[in-house]
């Protein structure tokens, strides 16, 4: 009885790690934040790993006009920091849309927005 005990612990263990998902931990500029001035680029932090070839985010104004450079990347420290660059902001709200595949294959999205100010 006791072996199948362990059995079953070892079991939910691996799939509870196995079913691991790249949820958005924080961003910079802060999710709702308001900035001062036009921030250079958006970096978002992931509680795991990304593929960059799978990982996608875009930055659009209110009128719906991308205002990224197109140049996202993972950082290669930990792999876990999605970054894009940006153009220069004029003061209003901006949506960054995020969809990610973390190294498990498990794909996550989100939008989140921040205000810049003048």
């Amino acid at each position: 009885m006791k072996k199948l005990i362990i059995a079953l612990l070892a079991s939910a263990i691996t799939a509870a790690a196995a079913s691991a998902h790249a949820f958005l931990d924080h961003a910079d500029p802060k999710v709702g934040a308001s900035v001062k001035g036009s921030p250079a680029e958006v970096k978002i932090w992931f509680t795991e790993k990304l593929i960059l070839p799978f990982s996608t985010v875009k930055v659009t104004d209110a009128g719906g006009a991308q205002v990224d450079k197109g140049d996202r990347r993972v950082d290669r420290s930990n792999g876990q920091l999605l970054i894009v660059g940006l153009k220069p902001l004029k003061p209003g709200k901006y949506q960054v849309a995020w969809r990610v595949t973390a190294v498990d294959t498990h794909v996550t999205s989100g939008t989140f927005t921040f205000d810049v100010t003048p």
